[in-house]
């Protein structure tokens, strides 16, 4: 996969000499991570991307088999970006950009070449339309997390890319901002009902045959002092088919089904930055919002069929606050981060708990982040040392009429990473 990449990267470098027009810019960086956590984790990519703490684990003797400690060093998150220029075309002005690392899909082929992102944008005076996979919308690359961790503040701020369309319209100090999504990597939990565990899958979204929808307003306005202040608020609406037919008597007979499950999210966010310091914040609330790596789901609340095949759901819903503050010293850097996020459960009764609540760590209660960093910069060098407190409320399992977890226990974990980031 490596020598195809080259070769293509070779062959583009080529046409660029042929084409004067077209160019070609390589960039990245050669990035490790070095880490300990005092217990173990939820995480992608062997604990290279932090979730949250596990939930506790008792033995017959009561004691907690996840308060294990745990240690691992990796280069994975290793870059490579390719920034594609080209000829004008409707009037604007065209780019594009492609970008790889190596974190892989999944643990199995961990250290594999994987798609970033890929995009064409066309340029105009004051609208951009681009076409292609990049930073969902909810993570809003003006205004999120620097931490020295990979998770850039998740799950209190969202993380996904996805495939679409983005229409960009700027208005002074205002910037507007529509967009349609498809899933691909970063897909939402869903099951096809009964005993059937929620797994991720971009089929849900497919096969409700409307795109996630975003539509975001930012107010961005720099003082003569160089003082810049961004504001901003964002709303979203998704909708997902759990499945298309569901199962009946006598078996193995089964029955086609319409159902659907809507999820809205909002976030209002806001940045400041001085020649010293940067300060930001951010509001999320979020229904179903599982393919932004956040704990959540959805479960059953009735039927809307006389034998009970066809069913009604209702989103679970989270609230999430996160807040930093950094210096910007082109030497050194300290920040800190901060962040809250609580499991609101269901706004509707369920019809049960047993077997009717689908997703991803739903027994997650609450979750508190502290994670102070510091930074040392030399040219095109950076090490930074961070370490990061996570306390997280986990439920046994059970739940009320509204999903919320019962009988809380209480977990925390303590990371302490060291990264090293050479920038090319």
């Amino acid at each position: 996969m490596l020598s195809f990449l080259v070769s293509s990267f070779t062959l583009m470098a080529q046409n660029t000499a042929v084409d004067p027009a077209v160019g070609v810019k390589f960039s990245g960086f050669v990035r490790s991570d070095i880490f300990f956590d005092t217990r173990q984790t939820i995480a992608a990519r062997e604990g290279a991307f932090l979730l949250w703490p596990e939930r506790p684990r008792f033995d017959i003797e009561g004691n907690d088999i996840n308060s294990k400690s745990n240690f691992n060093m990796l280069a994975i998150l290793t870059r490579l970006t390719a920034t594609i220029s080209g000829p004008d075309a409707f009037g604007a002005k065209t780019s594009g950009l492609i970008e790889s690392d190596f974190f892989a899909q999944a643990n199995d082929n961990i250290s594999l070449l994987r798609l970033r992102h890929a995009f064409v944008k066309l340029s105009w005076t004051k609208t951009d339309l681009m076409i292609g996979q990049f930073w969902n919308p909810l993570f809003v690359t003006d205004a999120y997390p620097t931490t020295a961790s990979i998770n850039s503040g998740t799950p209190f701020n969202s993380f996904a890319r996805n495939p679409q369309i983005r229409l960009t319209q700027k208005a002074g100090d205002f910037t507007l901002i529509a967009a349609v999504l498809a899933q691909r990597e970063f897909a939402s939990y869903a099951s096809t009902g009964g005993a059937n565990a929620a797994t991720t899958s971009s089929t849900w979204l497919r096969n409700a045959s409307i795109p996630d929808l975003h539509f975001q307003i930012h107010f961005n306005h720099k003082s003569e002092s160089g003082t810049a202040f961004l504001t901003g608020a964002g709303i979203a609406y998704k909708t997902i088919v759990p499945r298309l037919s569901a199962p009946t008597t006598p078996a193995p007979a089964f029955i086609g089904v319409d159902e659907k499950i809507g999820g809205l999210t909002t976030i209002a966010f806001a940045k400041l930055t001085t020649k010293g310091v940067t300060i930001k914040a951010q509001y999320r609330y979020g229904e179903n919002l599982t393919d932004v790596l956040t704990p959540g789901g959805y479960g059953v609340t009735g039927t809307t069929s006389p034998g009970g095949v066809e069913l009604t759901y209702c989103p679970l819903s989270i609230s999430s606050y996160w807040g930093e503050i950094h210096t910007n010293g082109s030497k050194f850097q300290a920040g800190f981060f901060a962040g809250y996020l609580t499991n609101n459960g269901t706004s509707e009764v369920l019809s049960g708990t047993t077997n009717t609540l689908y997703g991803n760590s739903m027994d997650f209660s609450t979750m508190m982040r502290f994670s102070p960093r510091i930074a040392i910069i030399r040219n095109k060098l950076k090490f930074s040392f961070e370490a990061e407190y996570s306390i997280t409320e986990w439920g046994d399992g059970t739940y009320d009429l509204k999903a919320m977890p019962q009988n809380i226990t209480e977990v925390s974990n303590t990371r302490l990473l060291f990264t090293s980031v050479y920038t090319f």
